[in-house]
């Protein structure tokens, strides 16, 4: 693994669509969205798309379905692709005041469409999918979609409370998730390095810190965090309020049972297929806690690992890698699957979809975003590290997801988080099995270490997460949640999923900030979990014969809209429901730590 960051890191570029915000075919595309809006709402209106008495399905009812839905897909299209240029610019510069702005004109209009699916839900609910499937051609091609929103309309208010609520979101919820992404983005501070150099660094850049193999650093980036983030926890803290108590007003007039009842419905996931995987993570917790207290030894401590060594590099062992060393070593790995998805790689170079480098007032994490036709746009905070180079796999397996996509309708293209998840962990995982190929000794313990790191992240962190907001839904009903209540909850949480396999003085009762998904999207934390075992068995499928599934694995993952998570997985012969399908996939990970705890054992021996 090369050892130094000398590569200019590349940035994403929509100028060969609109080369501004201000160019002219980009007003043209504004104004043209905002009548668009206007003349699919018209369009409901005229063909009395809502809630309507039962009765048989016409000829004039086929019309109907094929004028609103082709409209509505055409629309959705434009509005997507539109919102992605708009969105590219505020991801990388939160202080961009007019690209605000335009963000929030987009809030508007699409207040005005969102209700527009409920609307669409209620009427196929009062005629019948498959009754309308032989009188119309769109319904015929949307029969998965439409037979979700069907089952939806169950769980809807009425047409003018999704109207309000729609409209009131903007200025409610969005604008609260708005205020997180901005805080968090524009929050600096200070780090103080060994030897007594101070620096003021964007937190991005400073969470990068985790990665460094110097254990002094680490521990700097780690107290600058938990001097930063009560810096803004008030107004985080708010954020989380409304945002959660919003959803529990909403999710009772809708008629759901429980939050989680709702994330479920909204990932196509079936409850008995959620309790099977929450099973297998159960049984699997004490063996990733076994692994973190042999890393802890690793780095010379005692006990449980410190929070800032969670994702430390091995000591002795060169862990840094350049950018084109990381990109190559991604393509390589997606060499051994198609010369189609090493391709890849190479396009998202060529074509700017890729920005890479942590800047000041740029969002933290990672993500790709589907932008036009069967182009992404892949966010990353490069780090130079190892894990940097697996999450670029991870990102661009969303981005080839999206090739898969782009011939499906927006209707179709709906695809639940969980299911969302399966390409780019598949594809994280043909990088770790190349990389696993080639090493041996220090350096195959050194990719080990990498990968049940972020194996661990999104079983056992992803599990203190959900218990977390589990807990905050619950007392979010009977009132406000202080800043001290939010971080006690945060610690409790992080104390039962990690139990003994952390220093438990050291946990991160600020996480709950930092963390996006809170504040979009509700339980956007178990379909992380969802896709790295899912995509797991399917790796395994992949494995038992190449290819057949090479044959099958494009069309699946079209899909992944289209299908529920049950009848994707019998695509492959896989049975979800099974608590067993989870463990088979856990004991993939069990199986590198059994290899990690080995490879430990020689080295320690060798010192």
């Amino acid at each position: 693994m090369s050892t130094t960051e000398t590569d200019p890191l590349p940035r994403w570029s929509v100028a060969d669509v609109h080369e501004g915000l201000d160019a002219r075919s980009f007003v043209d595309a504004m104004e043209r969205i905002g009548a668009g809006a206007g003349r699919l709402v018209a369009l409901f209106d005229e063909h009395d798309v809502r809630a309507i008495d039962t009765r048989p399905v016409t000829a004039a009812d086929g019309a109907a379905a094929d004028a609103v839905i082709g409209a509505y897909n055409t629309f959705s299209e434009e509005f997507n692709e539109l919102g992605a240029v708009v969105y590219s610019t505020i991801a990388t510069d939160s202080r961009h005041e007019h690209a605000q702005a335009l963000a929030s004109q987009l809030d508007v209009h699409e207040a005005k469409i969102g209700p527009l699916v409920a609307r669409l839900a209620d009427w196929v609910h009062a005629l019948g999918v498959d009754e309308l499937a032989t009188v119309s051609s769109e319904v015929a091609e949307h029969q998965g979609p439409l037979a979700r929103l069907d089952e939806r309309a169950g769980h809807q208010m009425t047409e003018a409370e999704e109207g309000l609520y729609a409209e009131l979101a903007t200025t409610g919820s969005g604008a609260w998730g708005r205020l997180h992404s901005d805080i968090t983005s524009q929050l600096t501070t200070k780090v103080r390095f060994p030897g007594g150099r101070t620096e003021t660094m964007p937190m991005p850049a400073v969470r990068g810190l985790g990665t460094s193999p110097d254990p002094e650093i680490r521990r700097a980036g780690y107290d600058a965090e938990m001097q930063a983030w009560p810096r803004v926890d008030t107004s985080v803290a708010a954020a989380m309020n409304a945002i959660k108590g919003e959803a529990n007003s909403v999710n009772r007039r809708r008629n759901w049972k429980s939050p989680l009842d709702a994330s479920l419905f909204a990932n196509s996931v079936s409850r008995a297929t959620f309790d099977a995987m929450q099973a297998a993570i159960t049984d699997a917790l004490p063996d990733f806690r076994r692994w973190m207290r042999i890393k802890a030894r690793l780095h010379g401590h005692t006990g449980g690992l410190p929070w800032w060594d969670l994702e430390a590099p091995l000591p002795h062992v060169a862990s840094s890698i350049s950018w084109s060393d990381g990109i190559d070593w991604v393509r390589s790995a997606f060499a051994t699957y198609s010369d189609q998805l090493a391709g890849l790689v190479d396009r998202s170079l060529s074509e700017h979809w890729i920005d890479a480098e942590p800047r000041d007032g740029k969002t933290g994490g990672a993500f790709c975003m589907s932008f036009k036709d069967d182009r992404s746009l892949v966010l990353l905070n490069w780090a130079g590290s190892v894990s940097s180079a697996q999450t670029t796999a991870h990102e661009l397996g969303h981005a080839y997801h999206n090739t898969t996509l782009a011939g499906r309708t927006a209707l179709q293209k709906r695809v639940p988080m969980a299911l969302a998840e399966t390409a780019s962990i598949f594809c994280e995982t043909l990088a770790v099995e190349a990389g696993l190929s080639r090493l041996e000794g220090p350096e195959r313990l050194a990719l080990l270490d990498v990968d049940l790191a972020g194996s661990n992240q999104v079983v056992v962190d992803i599990h203190s997460r959900f218990l977390f907001e589990s807990e905050v839904f619950a007392r979010r009903q009977r009132g406000t949640l202080g800043v001290s209540e939010l971080n006690e909850l945060m610690l409790q949480a992080q104390a039962d999923a990690y139990g003994d396999g952390i220093d438990l003085d050291t946990r991160h009762p600020h996480m709950w900030i930092l963390k996006p998904h809170y504040y979009g999207s509700h339980f956007y934390n178990w379909p992380y979990t969802y896709g790295l075992l899912f995509g797991l068995g399917l790796y395994a499928r992949y494995q038992a014969d190449p290819e057949r599934f090479r044959i099958g694995y494009d069309d699946l993952l079209s899909r992944a809209g289209m299908d529920t998570a049950e009848q994707l997985g019998e695509a492959f012969g896989l049975d979800v429901t099974d608590v067993g399908f989870w463990t088979a996939s856990l004991d993939v990970c069990r199986g590198r730590i059994a290899q990690y705890a080995d490879l430990a054992a020689e080295r320690s021996a060798a010192e």
